[in-house]
């Protein structure tokens, strides 16, 4: 059963109700043609190899309201998919918890947190969080997987403790000046937020901080032998359950009626990291989020999309937008394998669709 929470606010004098799921999404009953979207997201197919674009859930939502859900099976509305490395930023919203309630400051050195990064002591939370630490990675799958720092960590010599392989790495850059994506730097962010924790609270807080406040119910998320939340790769969520997290964003960390996220804190994820390098339709890297502003001298990475909108990204095609001017958050959970799936076109669809509205 399908109740509606609404909530009044009062800003700059004006009063409005606002939808949140609560406990399931409200539904806006709005008659929109989805079929240019449709045909993009959900191609026939026609042989059962894993190429061209394969999507398994698309869920749009609209100011706390679901616009339009589809799913192929064999997944579900109840199905807790595995959100690769969208964890990243599920990871960076509960260090913004964690943030607000004084538990750390973005100029803090890892090793405050994670003793055995004392070998790399000018390596600051800040820096995991632009993917600058400084530390030799390759973060290569099936192209180069026996020269792949991540594939061992995930997979092999690094398994048992993640964090601990990633700070045994050597060290490449000076710390904060140069951007290299790095799915060690986030599990060396879950290391520290065990850090700050303890061995008692460590477990339970992410369902503490956030996944209960925001009605979060299907949510796995693994951890490996050392007892440490893989952040880079293996959380699973349902699709309504990962758009809470994009609402929450959208809305400047505020949940209902309590800030739950510090709006500097989002802020901060939206900012662009200033010593990276553009790469052609690729999103911009800010704090553990993606970004669709451009860097100097380039162009913006989805030029169909405004340029404030921002993601949480996944191997093979997941994906998490949020466009806070559209009040617009979209989940698209995928199997992709050979590249061929673009951010920009669904979001031109998408976008192209609610331009038509009322016409």
């Amino acid at each position: 059963m399908k109740a509606l929470f609404v909530i009044l606010a009062v800003v700059t004098g004006c009063a409005w109700a606002e939808d949140w799921a609560q406990p399931d999404w409200p539904t806006d009953n709005v008659n929109l043609d989805w079929q240019a979207v449709d045909a993009y997201a959900f191609p026939t197919r026609t042989t059962p190899e894993r190429t061209g674009i394969r999507t398994d859930a698309l869920l749009i939502i609209r100011d706390g309201r679901i616009l339009h859900e589809r799913y192929t099976a064999p997944t579900t509305a109840a199905t807790a998919h595995l959100t690769w490395s969208v964890s990243k930023s599920v990871l960076a919203t509960l260090l913004g918890v964690a943030q607000g309630q004084g538990r750390f400051q973005l100029h803090d050195p890892v090793s405050r947190f994670y003793p055995l990064m004392r070998t790399h002591p000018g390596v600051r939370m800040a820096d995991l969080l632009h993917w600058a630490s400084g530390l030799d990675w390759q973060e290569d799958y099936e192209y180069a997987p026996l020269k792949s720092s991540v594939v061992a960590m995930l997979y092999t010599r690094g398994r048992g403790d993640m964090a601990a392989y990633t700070a045994a790495r050597a060290t490449a850059a000076e710390p904060g000046r140069r951007f290299l994506y790095s799915s060690g730097d986030s599990n060396l962010l879950a290391a520290a937020l065990r850090g700050m924790l303890g061995a008692d609270q460590y477990p339970d807080y992410p369902w503490h901080a956030l996944f209960t406040p925001l009605g979060i119910t299907s949510a796995v998320w693994e951890r490996d032998r050392a007892g440490t939340y893989i952040g880079s790769s293996y959380l699973y969520l349902t699709a309504r359950d990962l758009a809470r997290i994009g609402l929450l964003m959208q809305r400047d960390g505020r949940w209902q009626g309590r800030q739950l996220l510090p709006e500097a804190w989002v802020a901060f994820n939206r900012t662009p990291f200033a010593h990276a390098d553009a790469v052609a339709d690729e999103a911009n890297p800010g704090g553990h989020w993606w970004l669709n502003q451009p860097l100097a001298g380039a162009a913006r990475p989805w030029p169909h999309a405004p340029a404030d909108t921002y993601a949480a990204l996944g191997h093979w095609g997941q994906a998490l937008y949020v466009l806070p001017t559209q009040k617009l958050v979209i989940v698209r959970y995928a199997d992709d394998r050979d590249g061929s799936y673009r951010h920009d076109e669904l979001l031109k669809r998408v976008l192209a669709v609610l331009a038509g509205e009322g016409a």
